[in-house]
C-alpha cells in the first residue's frame, strides 16, 4: 500500500504534465506473466544448461554458431505470446487517450504497450513480433516463428530468419536511440516503470531528462533513488490501483 499523499503527489504531476515519457524496463511485463531477468526468480538466475548461461544462449555469436540450441532457448523462455497487457499498460495509454502526449521508450520486447493503445513506442531492444529473413529481407510474424519446427527458415530462400532482437554482442539501433533521447530530453515528466537501470547503456539514459518531475516506481532500489522526486518502492500494479482509485 502507498501512502495516500504519494498517490496524490503522482496524480497531481500527471494532471499537470502535458507532454509524459514512460521508460519501462521487464518490472513492468512481469504482472502479465512474463518473468524478468535480474530478480532472485528471474531468467539469469535459473538453470537451463550445464554449459552455458542465459546471457551466453541470447548472444550474437551463440545465433550463429549454435543456431538450433538458440532458438529452443528463445522460444521457450523468452517469448510469450499469449501474454496481455495488464493495468499499467492499459494506464500509461489511457494518459494518451485523454489528450496528453505520452511518449514510451521501453527495454522490453514483447509489444505489450502497443497492444493496451500506446502509439508512440520507442522499443530499445526491438520486438519479438517482428522477424526478417536475413537473406532476402522479408517479414514474419510471431506466430510463424512459434509455429516453427527448429530454426525457423524463410520459405522463399531456405535463409534463417532472425527476431528483430538486440542480442548481447549487438549494438542498439542509433535512430532508435536517437528517437530515445529526444522523447526523455523534452519530457515535462518522465516515469521509469519496472527498471532496475542496471542495464548500459539504458541505464544511462535517465540523465538526458530535463524536465521538471522525475517518478521511479520500482519493487527494489536503484541507483537513480536519489535522483528522482518521487521514489515508490512497490508493485506498480498497486500504484496504478490507487491512482484509478483516486480518479473516482
Amino acid at each position: 500500500m502507498v501512502s495516500p499523499e504519494i498517490i496524490e503527489k503522482i496524480k497531481a504531476v500527471v494532471d499537470s504534465s502535458r507532454n509524459i515519457c514512460v521508460f519501462t524496463g521487464a518490472g513492468i511485463s512481469c504482472p502479465s506473466g512474463i518473468p524478468d531477468f535480474r530478480s532472485a526468480d528471474g531468467l539469469y538466475s535459473r538453470k537451463y544448461s550445464q554449459k552455458y548461461s542465459p546471457e551466453e544462449m541470447i548472444s550474437h555469436s551463440f545465433f550463429e554458431t549454435r543456431c538450433e540450441e538458440f532458438f529452443e532457448f528463445y522460444k521457450s523462455k523468452m517469448i510469450y505470446p499469449s501474454a496481455l497487457p495488464n493495468k499499467a499498460h492499459e494506464y500509461f495509454a489511457s494518459l494518451e487517450k485523454s489528450g496528453k502526449h505520452v511518449s514510451v521508450v521501453t527495454q522490453n520486447i514483447d509489444g505489450l504497450h502497443q497492444m493496451a493503445g500506446s502509439t508512440d513506442v520507442i522499443e530499445l531492444h526491438g520486438s519479438i513480433r517482428r522477424n526478417r529473413c536475413m537473406k532476402c529481407g522479408k517479414s514474419f510474424d510471431l506466430s510463424y516463428i512459434v509455429n516453427s519446427v527448429g530454426v525457423p527458415r524463410c520459405g522463399s530462400d531456405n535463409a534463417v530468419i532472425k527476431p528483430d532482437v538486440v542480442l548481447y554482442e549487438e549494438p542498439l539501433d542509433e535512430a532508435v536511440v536517437n528517437s530515445a533521447f529526444r522523447a526523455i530530453s523534452t519530457a515535462d515528466t518522465m516515469f521509469v516503470v519496472g527498471s532496475s537501470l542496471a542495464v548500459y547503456p539504458a541505464n544511462t539514459f535517465i540523465h538526458y531528462f530535463k524536465g521538471e518531475n522525475l517518478i521511479l516506481i520500482n519493487k527494489t532500489k536503484t541507483q537513480a533513488d536519489i535522483l528522482a522526486d518521487i521514489v515508490v518502492s512497490d508493485d506498480i500494479i498497486i500504484v496504478v490501483e490507487q491512482l484509478e482509485k483516486s480518479r473516482q
